[in-house]
């Protein structure tokens, strides 16, 4: 069952090494992601999985002591997800899930080639596992062992659902750390210029992850999503997904939009 959640931005320039010079901009994000991050310890879980949205090729689980790196970005910084190496027990599959749930696939598609793939610890953390991994090695994390799992941005929300229901499933006391940016079109400066529904989608999306809003979560509309380049609407529809039933409340510690991309941190407790 889930009982804690921490839903936090993805940016590598989350991380101030990479930031550089920009790097107080993101000060006030970087301290409420520590404020959520230590109340998934304060819930006592029993493990805690990492989500976060994934490009092609890098979908699916990540075990402990997988090692991801900021060298994409200019930055000669590495990070491990978790304190276990990569084969050891921490980074078993939870009971359940198959390659093709991991993939973010309907069970049985494509399963022989996703089951080659998943899981592995010889692949590197996608960016989003990677700010995750940074953020819980400043945090000292070691309350719980660690699985990652990057998800298909393009996954319907019944898959993200489905993916959600089996890591609450997996063990009696989880946690999720949830990693996604908002729409990325609220300036024209933003990533993905001007665009004017993209105030009103992140409007939604603090409302839902500040209120533990299940239900609005599992709404926002793929089609939408993309086209405002919202990179956690999958991530979050698992965390919608994983809290069915568990009668969670939620608390927004963090809302802005620097560079004209859609910030949140949220708890859920």
């Amino acid at each position: 069952m889930l009982v804690a959640a921490a839903v936090c931005p993805c940016p590598p320039l989350l991380v101030p090494e990479v930031a550089t010079g920009a790097a107080p901009e993101l000060d006030a994000a970087r301290t409420a992601c520590a404020d959520a991050v230590g109340l998934l310890a304060a819930a006592r879980p029993d493990r805690l999985y990492v989500v976060g949205p994934a490009p092609e090729g890098a979908h699916g689980v990540y075990p402990a002591g997988t090692a991801g790196s900021f060298a994409a970005f200019g930055v000669d910084l590495a990070v491990r997800l978790g304190e276990g190496s990569a084969g050891d027990g921490a980074g078993r599959p939870a009971d359940g899930w198959s390659a093709d749930a991991a993939e973010g696939l309907p069970a049985g598609e494509r399963s022989a080639d996703a089951a080659e793939r998943l899981p592995t610890g010889e692949r590197p953390l996608p960016a989003s596992l990677s700010v995750a991994a940074w953020l819980l090695g400043r945090a000292g994390w070691a309350d719980a062992p660690i699985e990652g799992l990057g998800v298909d941005e393009a996954a319907t929300p019944d898959v993200c659902a489905g993916l959600g229901r089996g890591l609450a499933d997996s063990a009696a006391r989880v946690a999720l750390l949830v990693m996604g940016d908002g729409s990325a079109c609220r300036t024209v400066k933003a990533p993905g210029y001007l665009d004017e529904r993209a105030a009103g989608f992140d409007a939604e999306a603090a409302r839902a992850l500040g209120t533990a809003d299940a239900s609005a979560l599992l709404a926002l509309e793929p089609e939408l999503a993309y086209e405002l380049k919202v990179a956690g609407r999958a991530p979050w529809q698992v965390l919608a997904g994983a809290a069915e039933g568990a009668g969670l409340d939620g608390q927004l510690l963090f809302e802005d939009a620097p560079y004209g991309v859609g910030y949140f941190v949220a708890a859920w407790s």
